[in-house]
């Protein structure tokens, strides 16, 4: 309102409302994008891998609690001879299957192993992937 209690006048400049428009389309084509990428990232996480153990600690065993040890430590297991897929992790984790090529005993030390990996290992990212919801 000015001073003398009359309404003020508001000015809408036709840029303004093209401005309004062009927002409003680039925001459309981002959910359109949008979709198809989740869709190929859910389709990625599958498809990463998770060393076990990681590089950094190759060569070591693996102890029942998940813990990296030296090579030979009675009670822990060697290394897998591969990296396992993000698929094959998420399915034992759930339950409905075994990692590839391990005992029960095994399967279960290199998931306690998966399950303690940190930022900045090998594997940590595919993991932490595999917990994200999925909608």
């Amino acid at each position: 309102m000015s001073d003398d209690g009359t309404p003020e006048k508001t000015s809408t400049s036709p840029a303004l409302g093209r401005r309004a428009l062009m927002l409003g389309a680039v925001g459309a084509s981002a959910v359109l994008s949008i979709r198809p990428a989740l869709a190929q990232t859910a389709g990625s996480v599958l498809a990463c891998e998770i060393p076990v153990p990681d590089p950094a600690r190759a060569g070591s065993y693996i102890a029942p609690d998940g813990a990296t040890v030296a090579s030979g430590t009675p009670g822990a297991f060697a290394p897998p001879g591969r990296a396992f897929r993000g698929e094959e992790v998420k399915r034992a984790l759930s339950g409905a299957q075994q990692l590839p090529g391990t005992t029960r005993e095994a399967n279960q030390a290199y998931l306690n192993y998966i399950r303690r990996l940190q930022r900045g290992q090998g594997g940590f990212t595919c993991f932490a992937s595999l917990q994200m919801p999925r909608g």
